[in-house]
């Protein structure tokens, strides 16, 4: 295991200077959240902003050539350019890549998009698609879905006994059959991270795409799609800070072009006859239908927060609060880690359970003292089913936790404990 955190580590999270951001706990100090994996807190800035949309530039975007119309149109330009730029989604002259922003409601319908348009496009019987055994239901079931009808194979990467996907797993799971490779940069039950760009490297070797599920990296790390070598990135705003509602799909466009639309009806279309139809260019091709104008806009307000604070910033917080989290967990007889032991190894979330006691009851008994974690199986029950579990006990922090959350997850397990124990 990693060395414990040192005085001066200890110092940076004994205090969080950011709750005040965030009404919810500015307003409820006795409340630790330890669920942000789940979704995120919104500060102020972002619940204004969504509320500004409304007050002042309430219109349909991209329909009307009336000043409140053409205001709400740019606010969700700019807002597709800052997700841009917050992905590294640039030319080289650092212009962002913005039409390759596509708005969804959540990670999951952007994954469902992908594996309907990309699939239908590129797959055939025989064909392989290779997903991880860690993957949440939204980056499974699509893949399933789209399998079944193209009569293609699902095909699984399994961790070793270190909780890592190694270099012979992918080579042999990733062959001249595979088409479609899609694997999570960030486990949202173990926490730890796959190398995207190993995965990237190998995929396109074999001549298939990488799609990657940042739902739970985008929130946490600085993201880079130039470095990950990746096709295609989903993530929510939800998580981030942002307005829940929102999803994000990037795509090259060269891809997003060729594929065919997932849904649609209004505002994806050029032309329509009575018999047909002239797709829209991207992005419109792929946003059917009224978009959230006021949840897009306060993802932009989001991005502006999280940017202001800067990834690096969020980043060396959250793995202190992780190693903290880990740490004191590890200290504790009677709980079991589901995952590595190494608080270095957890970005954001710490599953685990405490010995002989339902998660749900755990998770109940902490309510009582405002101590707000997740328990179930978190929409990944292949890989539960693969650690032996059914159910599982999950803490996850963000960067406006600090210590005192942690210390008092700490004494509400002891407490669980000891109504179970008869102490």
């Amino acid at each position: 295991m990693a060395s414990r955190l040192s005085a001066s580590e200890l110092a940076e999270i004994t205090e969080s200077p950011y709750k005040k951001d965030f009404p919810l706990l500015a307003h409820n100090p006795k409340i630790a959240y330890l669920d942000s994996a789940a979704t995120s807190q919104r500060p102020g800035a972002v619940i204004e902003a969504h509320k500004r949309f409304y007050e002042t530039i309430n219109a349909n975007a991209l329909r009307g050539l009336y000043r409140l119309s053409v205001e709400a149109t740019a606010a969700i330009g700019d807002a597709r350019k800052a997700l841009a730029r917050f992905i590294g989604a640039v030319d080289a002259d650092g212009a962002p890549r913005d039409r390759e922003i596509i708005f969804t409601r959540n990670t999951s319908e952007s994954l469902n998009l992908v594996a309907s348009s990309l699939g239908r496009l590129v797959l055939k019987p025989g064909d392989d698609v290779v997903i991880s055994i860690m993957e949440h239901h939204s980056n499974l079931i699509p893949w399933q879905q789209i399998c079944a009808q193209t009569g293609a194979h699902l095909v699984y990467l399994y961790m070793n006994d270190d909780f890592k996907i190694t270099q012979e797993e992918l080579e042999s799971k990733i062959t001249e059959r595979a088409k479609i490779v899609s694997v999570t940069q960030v486990s949202n039950v173990l926490g730890v991270s796959n190398d995207i760009s190993a995965l990237a490297k190998r995929a396109h070797a074999m001549g298939a795409y990488m799609v990657v599920d940042a739902a739970q990296s985008a929130p946490h790390l600085p993201i880079d799609v130039r470095a990950l070598d990746c096709d295609f990135l989903a993530f929510s705003a939800h998580k981030m800070c942002g307005p829940m509602g929102i999803g994000v799909l990037w795509g090259k466009s060269e891809l997003l072009n060729q594929m065919p639309p997932f849904l649609t009806g209004g505002e994806m279309i050029d032309s329509v006859t009575k018999t047909g139809a002239v797709w829209a260019p991207i992005p419109e091709k792929f946003e059917a239908g009224t978009q959230d104008g006021a949840g897009i806009y306060a993802t932009g307000e989001a991005v502006a927060y999280l940017e202001g604070l800067g990834m690096a910033t969020v980043e060396r917080r959250e793995a202190l609060l992780a190693r903290y989290l880990t740490e004191q967990l590890n200290e504790l007889d009677f709980i079991d880690i589901i995952g590595p032991r190494d608080g270095t190894r957890h970005i954001g979330a710490v599953s685990f359970n405490v010995r002989g006691v339902h998660p749900h009851d755990v998770s109940s008994i902490l309510d009582m003292d405002n101590v707000c974690i997740r328990a179930g199986h978190h929409c990944a029950e292949p890989l539960l089913t693969e650690l032996g579990q059914s159910s599982t006990c999950r803490a996850s922090v963000a960067f406006y936790n600090d210590a005192s959350d942690i210390d008092r997850l700490v004494l509400g397990l002891e407490r669980v404990w000891s109504i179970f124990n008869g102490n």
